[in-house]
C-alpha cells in the first residue's frame, strides 16, 4: 500500500492535487492511503518551500504545481 501525502494548507490548488492524486492512484489500481499534511512545521520537515506538494511513501515527488493525471500516474507506478 502506498502512502500519498498532500502537503499544503488547504488552498484550492492543494485540494486539486489531492483529487488528481486520488484519481491517478485509482486509475492505476494502486492500494493507497491519502493523507493531507496541513501543519506548516510538518510541511517544512519534508524540505518543501512551495505548496502544493506531494510525497509518496515519505519521498517528495513534486512541489509548487499540480501536474496532469498522466504525470501523477508515472510518479505512482
Amino acid at each position: 500500500m502506498k502512502k500519498i501525502q498532500i502537503l499544503g494548507t488547504g488552498c484550492p490548488k492543494c485540494n486539486k492535487l489531492a483529487e488528481a492524486a486520488k484519481e491517478a492512484a485509482t486509475a492505476l489500481g494502486v492500494e493507497f492511503e491519502l493523507e493531507k499534511v496541513t501543519d506548516l512545521n510538518d510541511i517544512m520537515s519534508f524540505g518543501v518551500m512551495m505548496t502544493p506538494a506531494m510525497a509518496v511513501d515519505g519521498v517528495v515527488k513534486i512541489a509548487g504545481k499540480v501536474p496532469s493525471i498522466e504525470v501523477l500516474k508515472e510518479m505512482l507506478s
